[in-house]
């Protein structure tokens, strides 16, 4: 019950009810910081922190200038606070560094944790050591049962259409299922690139969008300029659904898999016994020439600010609402 009222609190500061998703390699502290300021919850993995010669965890150096950048923010915008930051956990066998890092966000009372590829209690007793709320993601309503029975708080519906590692069910069919049985804050995922799609996820049943193929075409997100280009040349149909790249099928941008020399008509499938995020992070080909997105890409059309951004999607969810309000 506590983490309700939490969670409630925490959505009514929000400029726009979102979460902006975590994107591998391209959130850095920039986007991240800009996301809060712009009003929206802002996050990032704690894997894209990738650690170099110095003594010091780059994760600690990263949550070091978000929280010190959003307090200076705050301070000086009193009436207008920046929203708070998540960090994602990836919590597969295969991340030797997720006790690690787990320490840091509890060090630095990180407020929301994002949770992916496996529910586990003790991450989550971690998180809620330091007043931390966890959200997990989840493609079914199995996986959905159990994070809740490991003690989450929230969870994260990843549907059909969302960028990355989506699930294959209808938004209509998880939100649904899931509604059933769970009344706490529930994100949904999936092709949300419009204050439109926006309003569609509350109806359904969502308490907050999760969007994140928008942002990697804004001015402060770590992509490459070629990749911002072709998301704003491509559309639903360019998106190619493949287990190859990780282990699990996740959506990517065809033409970046041809640029690869690979035959997007023919890509074998992979194991998830394959996955493996210590060997995924040094592999540049996964990820910097292979490229996520979402199939919600053609409201994209040019490279904008993550203000500039949020304040489109604001105005279509504001024209949206108040269509909605003149028909009833």
């Amino acid at each position: 019950m506590a983490a309700q009222i939490i969670f409630e609190k925490l959505v009514k500061q929000l400029r726009l009810p979102v979460m902006a998703a975590p994107l591998f390699i391209i959130s850095v502290p920039k986007l991240v910081i800009a996301q809060c300021k712009a009003g929206i919850i802002g996050s990032f993995p704690a894997l894209n922190a990738r650690d170099n010669s110095n003594a010091e965890p780059v994760l600690e150096k990263w949550l070091k200038e978000i929280t010190e950048e959003l307090d200076k923010y705050n301070q000086k915008n009193p009436d207008k606070p920046a929203a708070p930051f998540a960090v994602n956990q990836i919590v597969h066998r295969s991340n030797s560094r997720l006790r690690r890092d787990i320490d840091i966000c509890v060090k630095w009372e990180v407020p929301l944790w994002i949770t992916s590829l496996g529910a586990r209690e003790e991450v989550n007793e971690a998180a809620h050591s330091c007043g931390a709320l966890v959200f997990h993601d989840v493609i079914n309503n199995t996986f959905a049962k159990k994070a809740i029975m490991k003690g989450a708080d929230g969870l994260i519906a990843v549907a059909s259409g969302a960028g990355g590692h989506a699930g294959n069910l209808s938004p209509f069919a998880l939100v649904d299922e899931i509604r059933s049985w769970f009344n706490g804050p529930l994100l949904l995922s999936g092709s949300i690139s419009t204050g439109q799609s926006l309003m569609a996820a509350l109806a359904l049943g969502a308490n907050l969008g999760y969007i994140g193929t928008p942002f990697i075409a804004t001015q402060e997100a770590n992509a490459d300029q070629k990749y911002k280009e072709m998301l704003i040349e491509c559309s639903s149909e360019n998106i190619i659904n493949s287990s190859l790249f990780t282990g699990v099928p996740g959506n990517y941008l065809g033409p970046s898999i041809e640029a690869a020399g690979l035959d997007v008509a023919n890509l074998p499938a992979a194991s998830p016994d394959s996955m493996n995020f210590d060997e995924l992070s040094n592999k540049p080909k996964a990820w910097k020439e292979i490229w996520g997105s979402g199939q919600g890409i053609s409201p994209i059309r040019s490279i904008l600010s993550t203000e500039n951004l949020v304040t489109r999607i604001e105005n279509e969810f504001l024209e949206c609402k108040n269509y909605i309000k003149m028909e009833t």
